[in-house]
C-alpha cells in the first residue's frame, strides 16, 4: 500500500503545533533572558551552589528551545524535500525515486524524535525537572530478593550511562550471602525525577533461583523509591533537636570494613522516624552533609504526598492510583518483562537488565498523564 507522504507530513505538523503550544516558547524565551541576566551578575560565583543551579537551568532551557527550533526546521525541510521529489519524478524518475527514499527515511526519524519530544512536554509536575534520588530495597524472597535488588541497581545505572547522565551511589547496605539489602543513588540530568518517578513501585522477578541447590523457581520482590533532589530554595529546615546522628565505619560486601575511621553517618529524623545512612564520602563531615540533603529530599517528598492526599480527599475518589506491584520480570518458564499498568512488554530480558528501559519509561509517562488528564 502506497504511503500518503503529504498526509504523513501534515500529521507531523499538527503534532508539532500541539507540542509547541504546550512548551510555551514565549515563556521559555523569557526564562532564558532572566537566567542570562542572572548568569552575568559579577557576584554570581560568590555562592557556587546557586551559580551552578543558575547555569544548569540556563543550559537546559536553551537546549529545550533549540530542540523545538530544530524540529520546526526539520519538518519544514521534509516538506520541501517531498516537493522536490515530486518535481524530479516528472523529469527524472530515478532521481525522484531516490529523493522519495530520503523522504521515507527522514519521515521515520522525525516521527521518532517528535515522539521523544512529546514525552518531554508531559513532564510538567512541580518537581519533574529536578535531579532524582533513587532508593532500592530488597523485599520478600530472601537471598534472591537481595540479588534482585542489586540487579535493579545495575539496570538503572546502565540506563543512566546509556544516556550520559551522571550518577553517584550514596549508600549501599550489603546482604550477608549475596546482593544488597538497599542502595541509594543520585541521577543528575534535566527531568531525571519526572522521568524516573514512573519506575517507583514494587518490581517482581520470577526465575530459577541460582541459590537453590534443587533448582526450584523463585519469586522475589524489590521496592523502588524515587524522590526529587532538594534545592536550596525549598526551605526544609530541620532543627538539630529533631535529629539523632550515629557514626560508624563504612563496610563493604560481607560486612568487611572498608574504612578505618568512623566516617559513615546514620541520620534519624525523630518526628517521622525517617533514617538515612551515608558512607560514600571520605569524611564524616561530607557524609553528614550528604545525609542531610537526602533527608531533606525525603521530607520534601513526604510534604508533597501529604498535600496531594489532602487534595485527593477534597476532590473525592480518583481512579488511577499506583498499585504496589507495577512490573514483572519473568525468566522462567519463558522470558518476558511486562508493565502491569501500561501493558508494555518485551521479550528481550537481557537488554532490559542492561538498561534498555526507555520503552517502559515512555509508556509509563504517557500512562501517568492519561490518569491525571483523562480524555473522553
Amino acid at each position: 500500500m502506497a504511503i500518503d507522504y503529504q498526509a504523513e507530513i501534515e500529521e507531523l505538523r499538527r503534532s508539532f503545533s500541539q507540542i509547541e503550544a504546550v512548551t510555551d516558547v514565549s515563556a521559555l524565551k523569557a526564562q532564558i533572558a532572566d537566567l542570562t541576566e542572572k548568569s552575568g551578575a559579577p557576584d554570581l560565583w560568590d555562592d557556587p551552589e546557586q551559580a551552578q543551579a543558575v547555569t544548569s537551568k540556563l543550559s537546559h532551557a536553551q537546549s529545550e528551545l533549540d530542540r523545538v527550533a530544530r524540529m520546526r526546521e526539520r519538518i519544514a525541510d521534509l516538506g520541501t524535500l517531498y516537493e522536490m521529489a515530486l518535481e524530479e519524478s516528472e523529469t527524472d524518475p530515478d532521481m525522484g525515486a531516490e529523493l522519495l527514499s530520503e523522504v521515507d527515511s527522514e519521515l521515520e526519524r522525525v516521527r521518532s524524535d517528535l515522539s521523544e519530544l512529546e514525552i518531554k512536554t508531559l513532564l510538567s509536575g512541580e518537581y519533574d525537572e529536578r535531579d532524582a534520588v533513587v532508593t532500592i530495597r530488597s523485599g520478600a524472597g530472601g537471598v534472591d530478593a537481595a540479588d534482585w535488588a542489586q540487579m535493579l541497581q545495575r539496570m538503572y545505572l546502565r540506563w543512566a550511562e546509556r544516556h550520559g547522565y551522571a550518577t553517584k551511589v550514596l549508600d549501599t547496605s550489603y546482604a550477608e550471602e549475596a546482593g544488597i539489602k538497599s542502595t541509594t543513588f543520585e541521577v543528575s540530568a534535566p527531568y531525571a525525577f519526572g522521568t524516573l518517578t514512573v519506575e517507583a513501585g514494587t518490581h517482581r522477578l520470577v526465575r530459577i533461583s541460582p541459590f537453590d541447590n534443587q533448582g526450584r523457581r523463585q519469586t522475589s520482590f524489590a521496592a523502588v523509591e524515587v524522590i526529587p533532589l532538594i534545592e536550596t530554595t525549598d526551605h526544609i529546615d530541620i532543627p538539630e533537636s529533631e535529629l539523632k546522628i550515629d557514626v560508624f565505619r563504612s563496610s563493604g560486601p560481607g560486612g568487611q570494613s572498608v574504612n578505618t575511621t568512623d566516617s559513615a553517618v546514620r541520620m534519624t529524623h525523630i518526628p517521622t522516624g525517617i533514617v538515612v545512612s551515608m558512607q560514600d564520602e571520605k569524611s564524616q563531615i561530607q557524609n553528614r552533609a550528604a545525609a542531610l540533603r537526602v533527608l531533606q529530599s525525603r521530607l520534601l517528598a513526604r510534604r508533597h504526598e501529604e498535600e496531594a492526599a489532602i487534595k485527593k480527599e477534597l476532590a473525592g475518589d480518583v481512579k488511577g492510583a499506583w498499585g504496589d506491584q507495577m512490573r514483572s520480570y519473568v525468566l522462567h518458564p519463558y522470558q518476558m518483562v511486562k508493565d502491569l499498568r501500561t501493558g508494555h512488554e518485551v521479550g528481550n530480558t537481557e537488554a532490559v537488565f542492561d538498561g534498555d528501559i526507555d520503552g517502559f519509561i515512555d509508556a509509563g509517562i504517557r500512562w501517568r498523564h492519561g490518569q491525571m488528564f483523562p480524555t473522553g
